[in-house]
């Protein structure tokens, strides 16, 4: 063999791996995170969660930690990025107060965590159960430091499964769901309320990857994909709007009329091409699309039907080459973001949960 031919062979294994590799986290049943290599296409490491079973994972806006919630013991568990391992854990359940909540985001300093919380207090003979409040963890003491309930308009807008971002000061909580809240962390009473909508829907869920196009890539940014009804005969538009954290400022451009559902935006490395995924139609006549989009136009330029499942997650790799469709299952189906076809399908040997994906390099 020449040597043309080993440095032909080499080059030709590097083009098979993503240009990036990053290391995916992502939830199983029934405690467990699992870590998996995307260059190896394998799970290398599987953590044990003391809490129980995880529902959600944000990692922290430099990386370094991943904060997982679960719901067996109403707990909450630091990842050590670097390390693969539990930086801490600690469940905010006692013997006769209980705690529900979905996901939450971390402040700056990472002492404490903005969540929403429902109270369960155990008497002798029944449990009362509070009403739903903005909650505030204290990482180190390893207790709920504050709550103050929502304002009845609030208690739909601010769903169980909205996503969370906190402005770069610390100081305004932003809470996307059927509305945009925006919520005055020292009081954690909402300050503004933006009639734009996530419009996720059932069985088809945002992905953690700290945020899709957010304060990592455009830092004091959150941009991602929304409803919204005009004023006079109150049709549904999906359009791209880019908030400011800093000044409680956002810019919404219309691209169309609103599918049934989609999933998250998902942006390449270099901010130029956006990824969603849309479904129409239900059980039988579901019908699943990738859909690609041009951040500098707002524009769709393509689209490709792909199976649908009853329940799934939408992700990219970290280089913006891969497309991933998982979620309840025990596998990963891996399409190529150029041509929007399927490459591979990878094997978790696990089910995963609605905990999300996380990707870090």
């Amino acid at each position: 063999m020449t040597l043309r031919t080993v440095l032909a062979a080499g080059l030709s294994l590097l083009g098979a791996l993503p240009a990036s590799a990053a290391t995916l986290f992502m939830g199983s049943y029934p405690d467990q995170l699992l870590v998996f290599d995307e260059a190896k296409g394998a799970v290398t490491k599987k953590l044990t969660l003391a809490t129980g079973l995880p529902t959600s994972m944000t990692l922290s806006d430099d990386g370094k930690r991943i904060y997982v919630t679960t719901i067996t013991t109403s707990g909450i568990e630091v990842i050590d990025t670097a390390t693969r391992k539990v930086a801490s854990k600690f469940s905010l359940n006692d013997g006769t107060t209980r705690y529900r909540f979905w996901g939450g985001v971390p402040d700056p300093t990472g002492r404490y965590f903005y969540t929403l919380l429902t109270k369960f207090e155990k008497g002798v003979d029944r449990y009362t159960v509070g009403k739903p409040s903005w909650g505030v963890v204290d990482m180190k003491t390893q207790k709920v430091a504050r709550m103050v309930e929502l304002e009845r308009e609030d208690e739909r807008s601010g769903g169980w499964r909205s996503a969370y971002k906190l402005s770069p000061d610390g100081k305004f909580l932003y809470v996307f769901g059927e509305k945009v809240l925006i919520v005055d962390t020292a009081t954690l009473k909402v300050v503004d309320r933006i009639d734009l909508a996530k419009p996720e829907g059932t069985g088809l869920e945002n992905v953690g990857f700290g945020g899709p196009m957010d304060t990592i890539r455009t830092p004091g940014q959150y941009v991602s994909l929304f409803n919204a009804a005009d004023p006079y005969i109150h049709n549904k538009m999906f359009g791209l709007a880019r908030f400011d954290l800093n000044n409680r400022q956002f810019a919404f451009t219309p691209i169309g009329p609103a599918p049934e559902a989609m999933a998250g935006l998902q942006v390449t490395p270099d901010g130029k091409q956006a990824y969603t995924v849309v479904t129409n139609g239900k059980l039988g006549n579901k019908r699943c699309e990738f859909w690609h989009m041009n951040m500098a136009t707002n524009a769709v330029v393509d689209k490709a039907e792909f199976p649908c499942r009853s329940r799934f997650r939408f992700g990219m790799s970290m280089d913006g080459a891969k497309l991933y469709i998982y979620g309840a299952s025990y596998d990963i189906e891996v399409y190529d973001a150029k041509t929007l076809k399927l490459e591979t399908t990878w094997d978790l040997g696990n089910d995963t949960t609605g905990a999300g994906m996380v990707a870090v390099e």
